[in-house]
């Protein structure tokens, strides 16, 4: 029998802290919790918002009406692979852990995505990436939940249809299933994968990788590349520093054809300080770092406003200091209008906003 909880604070479980009350609550720590939560809530008219680690999660004021179901299953086992090995984690397990763990035993292929808050549920949706690495590299399966028939399916990664940030679970399955767990495919032994240029800089006049004796070594030296880089940046969760009150990266980086790109770079040619459009690769098109637009269109690095504001460590973060989740949206709009109105580009959220 699901018993609910009631009028629990949202803001007690997301990196931001923001957020009023849902109306009902239920850690789930099983497959047959989900199944059996997710029942009850059809039989009753209530709608269901799932919720993983909250680190990309923001609430409104007003709190959800609903049934807010936590996904607590936790779990991890190794299979070998021959010079692999497969690791399932179930959905409620931490991240950063799972990457530590990762590192610590030697399996390469996760060590560049050091530092990033969440759950591993959350992984495959947001095909999460950072300096280079991007998790749709490692998955092999994901085991979800269907909502709506409480079929257990499965995910070869193929079919997942990731891509910068993004998955068919974000896209035309948006809401459809519930991840469950998810099996990676790590190489024993392995050495890091380099292709961050700020990393590699790092690496090269710090570290003499080809010297160190095994993968685990080196995977640990970059790692700890990683995490140096994003603590500067108040990326990793600090109870101390009041800049890693966010949901991280707020706007996702525009990925834009050769003719956007152009009009970007004449409008630079004509406002700029003569320094060029810095721009990666993707596919056959370009991409364009958020943060960059965001500074040239006249926002910075602590800018504040109503109780929240921009990072002082990182103009891609919005912080919460003391203020409201309207607020919060009200200074994102206001920038992307900044930007939409000196470069022409909408920025898109990457942040989920739920209300």
């Amino acid at each position: 029998m699901v018993t609910l909880l009631e009028h629990i604070p949202l803001k007690d479980y997301t990196t931001i802290h923001l957020g009023g009350t849902a109306k009902y609550f239920l850690s789930c720590a099983s497959d047959h919790d989900v199944k059996e939560a997710l029942q009850y809530a059809a039989s009753k008219g209530i709608r269901v918002h799932i919720l993983g680690g909250g680190s990309n999660t923001i609430f409104s004021d007003e709190g959800f009406n609903g049934l807010i179901l936590k996904n607590d299953l936790r779990g991890i086992s190794y299979v070998n692979d021959g010079d692999h090995i497969l690791a399932s984690a179930k959905a409620g397990e931490n991240w950063e852990s799972f990457v530590r763990s990762s590192v610590e035993k030697g399996y390469a292929g996760v060590e560049c995505l050091s530092g990033i808050p969440g759950s591993i549920g959350a992984t495959p949706i947001q095909n999460v990436g950072a300096y280079g690495q991007e998790v749709k590299d490692t998955i092999v399966l994901v085991k979800v939940i269907e909502r709506a028939s409480l079929k257990e399916r499965e995910f070869r990664n193929a079919d997942c249809g990731f891509s910068y940030r993004t998955s068919r679970f974000k896209t035309q399955d948006v809401g459809k299933y519930i991840v469950t767990e998810v099996t990676f495919r790590l190489k024993k032994n392995g050495r890091p994968t380099i292709h961050y240029p700020e990393v590699k800089k790092i690496i090269e006049s710090s570290v003499n990788l080809p010297a160190l004796s095994d993968g685990k070594e080196s995977l640990e030296a970059v790692r700890n590349v990683v995490l140096s880089l994003r603590k500067k940046k108040s990326m990793v969760i600090d109870p101390t520093d009041s800049n890693t009150r966010s949901v991280g990266s707020f706007f996702l980086n525009p990925i834009v054809e050769e003719g956007i790109l152009l009009k970007i770079i004449e409008t630079w040619k004509k406002i700029g300080d003569g320094s060029s459009v810095p721009t990666f690769p993707f596919e056959n098109k370009k991409k364009i770092p958020a943060a960059w637009l965001i500074e040239k269109s006249g926002f910075k690095k602590g800018y504040k406003k109503n109780g929240v504001g921009i990072s002082e460590n990182h103009t891609l973060a919005l912080v919460n200091y003391h203020g409201t989740t309207k607020a919060l949206l009200d200074i994102a709009e206001e920038i992307r209008n900044g930007v939409q109105s000196v470069f022409g580009i909408c920025l898109e959220l990457e942040a989920n906003v739920v209300s």
